[in-house]
């Protein structure tokens, strides 16, 4: 039987876009209006006091093209604290003006490819459990999407062996090593918890660095032999300043 490898999960992960209706914005009065910005600023509020805490993390973004206006990523050590905070955002009265767009619900992981050294967990050393409950860099482009490993005929990413998989892993990471400094990503896992395996995130200062990893990321086999890609989102970063003036009328 082909040896399935352990995973080592960090805080839970929500991508939640929605689209503004910008109809019933422009109609709603200058007041009514107003409170719907001071209401969400002390949502952010909150939410920046949980990061400063470093119990979660969160980032907002102008999605580009008409998939949706608005992109949040949250991270919450667990399901519930991820539940309570989309339910409170959904009650507030910004929220009465916004549709929801597409969600993604996953759990920051990495895999245990490589074997422990000097019998060390590396679950256990502080940079493992840096990357898997992170602080999300305030980037200036996100670009988020989902991805599946190949499961067709003499293609099916789950009958290679782990050492096999660990090998194209290890290869595919190099590719990802040229970019360091350029680009910040984020590996989340959603089997069971969502319709794709795993979801990628990543940040950059500069767009064209989003289009030319995942583009050389293709060549390698792990991508171009067993992956499959879902729908990409792409967003500018949208700070707590700026978001008032985003949505005048």
């Amino acid at each position: 039987m082909v040896e399935a490898v352990e995973t080592m999960d960090g805080w839970y992960c929500l991508h939640d876009m929605r689209t503004i209706d910008w109809t019933s914005w422009k109609l709603a009065t200058s007041e009514e209006r107003q409170a719907a910005i001071d209401e969400f600023n002390n949502l952010l509020t909150k939410w920046e006091a949980v990061e400063e805490a470093e119990n979660g993390s969160h980032v907002m973004y102008k999605v580009i093209g008409q998939k949706a206006d608005l992109m949040f990523m949250f991270l919450r050590p667990t399901m519930d604290e991820l539940v309570d905070l989309e339910t409170t955002f959904n009650k507030s009265a910004f929220a009465d003006f916004l549709l929801p767009a597409h969600s993604y619900v996953s759990v920051v992981e990495l895999s245990k490819y490589q074997p422990q050294k000097d019998g060390v967990d590396p679950e256990t050393l502080p940079e493992t459990q840096a990357r898997l409950k992170p602080i999300l860099p305030k980037y200036d482009y996100i670009s988020f999407y989902p991805m599946d490993r190949r499961r067709m005929g003499n293609e099916n990413w789950y009958t290679l062996e782990k050492n096999e998989r660990g090998k194209l892993l290890y290869e595919h990471s190099k590719t990802g090593r040229k970019y360091a400094g350029k680009i910040k990503q984020i590996i989340t896992g959603s089997i069971g918890l969502d319709n794709w395996e795993w979801g990628v995130t990543l940040f950059a200062h500069d767009v064209l660095q989003l289009k030319k990893i995942v583009y050389e990321m293709r060549f390698d086999e792990v991508s171009s032999r067993y992956g499959e890609f879902g729908e990409f989102f792409i967003g500018n970063h949208l700070k707590r300043e700026d978001f008032a003036a985003y949505l005048h009328v």
